[in-house]
């Protein structure tokens, strides 16, 4: 009877406990990043300065290392948003899957990768490329697919993409001798200039123009279930916008330090500069339909469309715009 007594009292005491264990958790998004990159940086600043945490909302990072992994976490719901490239949407879109995954939020409006080399050229032209190797990514990702049509933009000949490193192996390769240019994005571009492993030549995104680079994405049946935590993620994402455009840049700095250790205070800034030159950020989290049809032209110009995926079935403006116009 002693022994049933105490098991009965933990039983009673291990109930309330769990209910609180599950209310800590109840807002808890499961974010997969395409790669990490200060790129994202009103992201990591949402984190850093606990945007998030102001509307009960909690964080769970991990690194997909490619869009393709990133859209495998969503279908499998390993994942609850994917931060990735639009074109993993459209691909899963082709295919009329019934939980279809939906953009909610865009974040960047151009490419964000740098053409390094192993050599300082000033006065770079993209004809430097011809009967060179550049190491490009993943066949049929959006990075790969904006260097392609920026070489063919500028006519270059002979020039041979490297498709069979994986994405996150491509500076690693670089530097073990692999190819003769890489494509990379900050801050491993200035981090390869601080270790006088390679030369930022220049940048694609300033070359192919805009288009929805990364987005946000979620499975339809969780945005569903979860209207106002995609509302107050967006909320998050643009005090960390607004705060990267206005503060100083020292301070933006500090802001980025938690989530890149290891890197020094001179690439973190030199990364911003970069970034901010090429105007990369969407200053709102809508896509307009012009930006997804440039990135539907590059796709079709790249032969991984076989007709155009409508605008409609891929991307959900409401809770952007809702959160918009609430601001107003």
């Amino acid at each position: 009877m002693k022994k049933l007594f105490i098991a009965l009292l933990c039983l009673l005491f291990a109930v309330p406990f769990a209910l609180v264990g599950c209310s800590d958790t109840k807002n808890t998004v499961r974010l997969c990043e395409v790669t990490h990159s200060i790129f994202y940086a009103p992201l990591y600043i949402a984190i850093n300065k606990g945007y998030f945490e102001d509307y009960d909302i909690k964080i769970e990072l991990t690194n997909g290392g490619g869009a393709d992994k990133c859209m495998s976490a969503l279908i499998s719901k390993s994942a609850d948003i994917a931060l990735m490239g639009p074109e993993a949407t459209i691909y899963v879109a082709e295919q009329g899957k019934k939980d279809m995954p939906v953009v909610f939020g865009q974040l960047t409006k151009r490419d964000g990768s740098f053409i390094i080399g192993r050599e300082n050229i000033t006065n770079f032209t993209w004809d430097v490329l011809a009967n060179k190797e550049i190491l490009g990514g993943r066949q049929g990702g959006v990075p790969a697919m904006t260097l392609e049509y920026a070489i063919e933009k500028n006519n270059v000949q002979n020039c041979t993409i490297n498709y069979d490193v994986a994405f996150d192996n491509l500076t690693s390769a670089f530097i073990g001798g692999t190819g003769d240019f890489v494509t990379a994005f900050e801050p491993v571009a200035s981090t390869l200039v601080e270790n006088n492993q390679g030369y930022i030549l220049a940048s694609v995104g300033a070359e192919t123009g805009e288009i929805p680079y990364t987005a946000f994405t979620a499975n339809s049946s969780y945005i569903e279930k979860n209207e106002d935590t995609i509302k107050n993620f967006l909320r998050a994402i643009m005090k960390g916008y607004n705060y990267l455009m206005s503060a100083k840049i020292d301070d933006v700095v500090q802001s980025l330090k938690p989530s890149f250790e290891g890197t020094s205070d001179a690439s973190i800034k030199k990364s911003i500069q970069s970034y901010i030159a090429i105007d990369s950020w969407n200053s709102t989290p809508v896509m307009t339909e012009v930006a997804y049809n440039n990135l539907i032209k590059i796709m079709q110009n790249a032969g991984k469309l076989t007709e155009t995926v409508p605008f409609a079935s891929v991307v959900n403006n409401n809770y952007a715009l809702e959160i918009l116009n609430d601001a107003i």
